[in-house]
């Protein structure tokens, strides 16, 4: 394929806020039940606007008060948004997931970096953004933006 010299860039920020403004239900892969760790911190801020998070970690049985599932394949219910708080190695088996199971948009928090994996889930029709933070970029775009 010829996606050698290819460099994925994360969208502007008014495509990221179309797409973040038709999504309710979060999938976060890589939550920590421990309330100091980022991907807890940030996911709870995330409920607290009123996001369904569905906390994906093998070993725990809920977060947050929602029950938690081993992986994206057992998650019962729609997932618009997979926030992926997993090291750089492990994003592919993640893309690979979500491709399968027809997912639409995943977002890799920052540090979560495999350049060739969001490749290909732009390849595969995914919406993609890295390295970023969720909440920081939701907080920009519905909450300092607004004067009314």
């Amino acid at each position: 394929m010829g996606s050698v010299n290819m460099r994925f860039t994360n969208p502007p920020a008014e495509t990221i806020r179309a797409w973040l403004e038709g999504v309710h239900s979060i999938a976060v892969v890589g939550f920590s039940p421990k309330p100091a760790r980022p991907s807890n911190n940030i996911a709870r801020s995330m409920q607290r606007y009123g996001f369904r998070i569905i906390p994906v970690r093998p070993g725990i049985a809920e977060g947050l008060g929602e029950r938690a599932w081993p992986d994206l394949a057992a998650v019962p219910e729609r997932i618009d948004l997979v926030n992926v708080f997993r090291a750089g190695p492990h994003i592919p088996a993640i893309v690979d997931e979500c491709l399968r199971l027809g997912l639409k948009t995943i977002w890799m928090q920052e540090g979560a970096v495999n350049e060739e994996a969001a490749l290909r889930a732009v390849a595969g029709g995914m919406h993609v953004v890295m390295d970023r933070c969720i909440l920081h970029d939701y907080t920009d775009l519905f909450h300092k933006t607004h004067k009314s």
